[in-house]
């Protein structure tokens, strides 16, 4: 059995239930990076958060509509995971995908605009929030259906395969679409038929407003790879370089061996499910939300950064007004991009 929890660092969770533990603090793991690349996922962390908070102010002012599903909090996962990416890699994710195709290299302003609607943005303003899209950078989508993602990833592996690209995919899922049938018939196959793609699934902790201990008869999601003889591991994922150590060993699997894994990041949104669920809504606590703002992975890796004397506070000070300088850019370019003529409606759409 293909268990993959000998890696170092796999798991780094506070509840493990029965999984092997880990104990290496992320000071230990960053001493083992370079300064440079730390930095680095330091900063597209606070883009993602900043461009999030971004794209609520705009929601509320009525410029964004349709859904809106924010990243907040989860913004290690991406980073970390994105990060051991090469170029000719490909990415699919679930609706909550700005994070990640931020990460990827998607330009924010392109971004902002197409959540406006805008005929400048990624998908021509006709996707929206749940439907971003670049070819060109390997990203494919942004899926509104649940798990819809899935079988797609294990699809686009099986072509690098077949045509003997040596092309890695990553597939981002929510833990709620590890129930539906499609999760288990790609992961089947991807296993059958030894395809280099991984399977990331970001457990949050709710499907929408439904407590995973409600949804599933297993707690450890992960395990659920077991039935197809799969590597498996579970991380912190509010720690960045743990989830960045974790997906390291599943990438060079899948692209030395053609070998797929499930990885579990267990991980928190700070915001509520979409922007039309308050923060915390009816099923969970302020209080509960409180204790998991005390593991924000932002200001998590900032600390370990200036305790390591690798930045510090003016260091911060200044990334943050850079940040938000891209961000205010991104959204007056949405702003003051042009909305889709009328004979847009019909592009790009199949009719049969």
């Amino acid at each position: 059995m293909k268990s993959g929890n000998s890696s170092r660092g796999a798991v780094n969770v506070t509840e493990t239930n029965g999984v092997e533990t880990h104990l290496v603090d992320q000071q230990e793991r960053a001493r083992r990076v370079d300064p440079e690349l730390l930095k680095d996922l330091l900063e597209k962390m606070l883009l993602i958060r900043r461009f999030e908070e971004k794209a609520a102010e705009l929601y509320t002012l009525g410029k964004i509509g349709g859904f809106c599903h924010l990243y907040i909090g989860q913004e290690a996962v991406a980073v970390g995971a994105i990060s051991t990416l090469e170029p000719e890699d490909t990415i699919l994710c679930s609706y909550r995908d700005h994070g990640h195709a931020l990460v990827r290299g998607l330009d924010p302003g392109a971004i902002m605009a197409e959540l406006c609607g805008k005929q400048t943005g990624v998908s021509k303003g006709k996707g929206g929030s749940m439907h971003l899209f670049d070819r060109r950078l390997g990203f494919l989508g942004g899926h509104g259906i649940v798990g819809g993602q899935i079988p797609l990833a294990a699809g686009v592996a099986f072509a690098a395969k077949y045509l003997n690209q040596s092309r890695v995919t990553l597939c981002f899922f929510g833990e709620a679409a590890v129930n539906i049938g499609s999760f288990h018939e790609s992961l089947n196959l991807a296993q059958l038929w030894k395809l280099p793609v991984v399977f990331i699934c970001e457990n949050n902790g709710f499907g929408m407003g439904t407590p995973i201990e409600k949804a599933s008869a297993i707690r450890d999601l992960f395990e659920k790879a077991t039935s197809y003889d799969m590597s498996k591991m579970a991380v912190d994922g509010m720690d960045v370089l743990a989830v960045r150590e974790v997906l390291s060993e599943a990438v060079e699997r899948a692209r030395k061996e053609d070998l797929p894994t499930l990885i579990e990041a267990r991980t928190y949104r700070f915001m509520g499910h979409s922007m039309s669920d308050p923060a915390h809504g009816t099923y969970r606590t302020k209080e509960e939300l409180a204790e998991h703002r005390r593991r924000d992975p932002i200001k998590r890796l900032s600390s370990t950064l200036e305790s390591l004397g690798i930045i510090n506070q003016e260091y911060l000070d200044d990334l943050d007004r850079k940040i938000h300088e891209v961000v205010d850019q991104a959204a007056a370019f949405a702003d003051e991009s042009p909305f889709p003529p009328p004979e847009e409606l019909t592009t790009d759409v199949y009719l049969p």
